[in-house]
């Protein structure tokens, strides 16, 4: 199955990028900790391939520390400055701003030795939907310059936003890629919130989170959902053992499946199964 989604005001969003690529010194790239290169979007990665990048690791709290770590080492291997980060803690704020400085100073070494004069740094904000984009703008500038919001495409339109009076960041719409070839990164998107729930059926990714904590996260499955029986590999009775402890019941003592599954999603993404990481680096 192949999953297309591709709304105009992304395509838009996509042309403008390259169009302003000129103007900036930095790509800060954020991606989702939980998936760090399903979260990267490939058509991007081709026309900044050639631009100093800052990945940010997002949401670094609900994601698997150990697993974090690795994909931190990996980008570095690629020449990227990297950072994992939780946008709530004003530390790691603090971190990005001095980091954003370390590689102001770096560039304007070479514009000096080039006989050009040192200005502030201007840098491109990048990354797909619901990744964390406006929230973190705001924390940088220390006020609402952005709208925030917990569905994916609020941010609309490119705008410039002076942070601390030290650096410029140009803030741009979160953009997807035009089809997911792999159904696999789809899955993922999908149960991080990247991509609206209409788009897959709640019970499949449900049913994702299910068999990639069994194989990975037994114990953090279990700790949430005591009663299930992993010696079966019936989904269904999976779904039946969750709804009868959760109450999802439906009238006549029936199980209602589609409460199960929004159950399991929204216990996945407000990090109740524990912190998770969907993306493994052996890339």
């Amino acid at each position: 199955m192949t999953i297309q989604w591709f709304p105009g005001h992304m395509a838009k969003a996509k042309r403008e990028v390259e169009e302003n690529l000129k103007l900036v010194d930095l790509i800060v790239e954020l991606v989702d900790a939980r998936a760090p290169f399903s979260s990267q979007n490939p058509m991007l990665q081709e026309v900044t391939d050639d631009k100093q990048k800052l990945v940010l690791l997002m949401k670094s709290d609900l994601a698997d520390p150990i697993l974090t770590k690795q994909w931190a080492d990996y980008f570095e291997s690629e020449g990227k400055y990297v950072l994992a980060v939780n946008v709530n803690n004003k530390d790691d704020i603090k971190k990005i701003i001095k980091q954003a400085n370390v590689i102001s100073e770096k560039i304007n070494e070479k514009r000096k030795a080039k006989g050009i004069n040192p200005r502030s740094l201007r840098a491109m904000i990048l990354g797909i939907p619901n990744v964390g984009k406006s929230t973190l703008i705001n924390r940088l500038a220390n006020k609402k310059q952005a709208k925030t919001g917990d569905k994916p495409g609020v941010t609309r339109q490119q705008q410039w936003i002076r942070v601390h009076g030290e650096f410029e960041l140009l803030d741009t719409p979160g953009i997807l890629w035009p089809k997911f070839e792999d159904e696999e990164v789809g899955y993922k998107l999908a149960t991080i919130g990247t991509i609206k729930d209409q788009i897959l059926h709640l019970d499949d990714i449900a049913v994702f989170i299910l068999r990639y904590f069994k194989e990975h996260y037994a114990e953090s499955l279990l700790k949430r959902y005591p009663t299930l029986n992993f010696e079966s590999e019936d989904i269904v009775e999976w779904f039946d053992a969750i709804g009868k402890k959760r109450g999802c019941l439906m009238s006549g003592g029936m199980i209602d499946y589609d409460q199960v599954a929004d159950v399991i999603v929204r216990d996945l993404r407000q990090g109740h199964l524990g912190r998770v990481t969907f993306d493994r680096v052996s890339l």
